[in-house]
């Protein structure tokens, strides 16, 4: 186990090097303590210190990812989501599971996550929290983690912007297969800040006359904002398929424009040929130039140059409008 003991009150924090026992809950500090690389021994170790839920254990040993709380006596154990994009195709949720209790914190999540410089910041931006209970600490890493949320949300609207471009100007199947994707990813980051709301709103509300509690009460119209933006996502990409839609059509339209003008010019030449028929030339011998070759050439030539000067005069033939 790689664990990290951190011990603080209004004026002091400094990081201790201790084994986990009793002693650590009779300290008269705040105590954080955060866990990484944790066996079935280590939880077990924790649990019988500091009495902590059979249930909760279960949890963490089953890696559990549902955001969930559960408020037990003078506990409580949280459950939060770090998202995080690998790539388009990869959505990483790694759990971070919280342990309060009257004067001591437990952190426990994997080497992905990094709650050490979350807290921190936390400590180097607000000295305040140090006059708080251990709730303001608990509070505030929970507010640090909605706050990574803006980051995604961010990266999903930038990926929504790329894909509207290219449905516009370069449709193809891999447009659409993103816009699936994407389209399935959101539902699942939406499940994930409903949940993460829930929570915020439960602590906000039974913990309410705390003044702890302030640090609660600005990530929840944070994560009420999230989930409005995550939500519009479903309308953006329904406008980006009606525009790969409508780009589709006008290549098709561009196309088949383009293959009437050809049909149009080769077809007059086409019956001129089949009226005054070219069996007239000996294969064998090509210095023998047909009667009225010349003047069917010129006619031909002429049919030719009328059709495109026409579709031209039309502008149906190098329209820069089309371009």
């Amino acid at each position: 186990m790689q664990k990290y003991i951190l011990s603080y009150n209004d004026h002091e924090v400094k990081v201790e090097d201790i084994a986990i026992s009793k002693d650590i809950i009779n300290n008269e500090n705040n105590i954080w303590i955060d866990i990484t690389n944790y066996n079935s021994a280590d939880l077990s170790n924790l649990q019988q210190v500091f009495n902590l839920d059979n249930d909760s254990i279960e949890k963490v040993k089953g890696n559990s990812k549902r955001p969930q709380l559960m408020t037990l006596d003078n506990q409580k154990f949280t459950i939060l989501v770090q998202l995080k994009y690998k790539n388009l195709e990869n959505l990483e949720t790694n759990p971070i599971y919280f342990f309060v209790g009257k004067k001591w914190l437990i952190t426990i999540h994997s080497e992905e996550v990094d709650t050490l410089s979350k807290a921190y910041n936390t400590f180097l931006k607000n000295n305040k929290i140090l006059q708080y209970s251990i709730d303001a600490l608990y509070y505030s890493l929970i507010s640090s983690i909605i706050e990574t949320y803006e980051y995604l949300v961010t990266a999903i609207e930038l990926k929504l912007f790329d894909f509207e471009r290219d449905a516009q100007y370069r449709p193809s199947k891999t447009t659409l297969q993103n816009l699936d994707l994407i389209s399935k990813q959101s539902i699942i980051i939406r499940r994930h800040f409903w949940y993460a709301r829930n929570i915020i709103s439960y602590l906000k509300n039974i913990e309410e006359d705390k003044g702890d509690i302030k640090y609660l009460r600005v990530v929840h119209d944070d994560i009420n904002q999230l989930i409005e933006m995550v939500e519009s996502y479903r309308d953006t990409i329904n406008s980006t398929r009606e525009i790969f839609s409508s780009s589709i059509s006008l290549q098709l339209d561009e196309t088949m424009r383009i293959l009437t003008i050809i049909s149009t010019t080769v077809l007059p030449i086409s019956l001129l040929i089949a009226i005054f028929s070219m069996e007239g030339f000996d294969l064998n011998n090509l210095t023998v130039i047909p009667r009225h070759f010349s003047i069917i050439v010129v006619i031909m030539v002429i049919m030719a140059g009328s059709t495109m000067f026409l579709f031209w005069r039309k502008n149906w033939l190098l329209n820069k409008h089309s371009k």
